[in-house]
């Protein structure tokens, strides 16, 4: 019999590696911005499709991978000059 803290750790462990993986992709676009952004090879990467990413990416944190990539290149443009 499965007991309700049981799915309750699961769900957790399950939110707790998307974030990681998330934060891989998201660590890979800091390290790769000036390139163009291609999220169906940064999905590939993390074994998700480009509207799961899209999806995960937003709600974790709050902005488009695309949004993300513009802001960066512009606070960086605006350092870098």
């Amino acid at each position: 019999m499965c007991r309700p803290a049981w799915g309750a750790a699961r769900t957790e462990a399950v939110r707790l590696r998307e974030l990681k993986d998330l934060r891989g992709i998201r660590d890979r676009i800091d390290r790769e911005y000036t390139r163009p952004l291609d999220v169906p090879a940064l999905a590939r990467t993390a074994g998700l499709t480009a509207e799961t990413l899209h999806r995960t990416f937003t709600r974790a944190y709050g902005t488009t991978p695309y949004a993300f990539v513009t802001t960066l290149r512009a606070t960086r443009g605006r350092t870098d000059a």
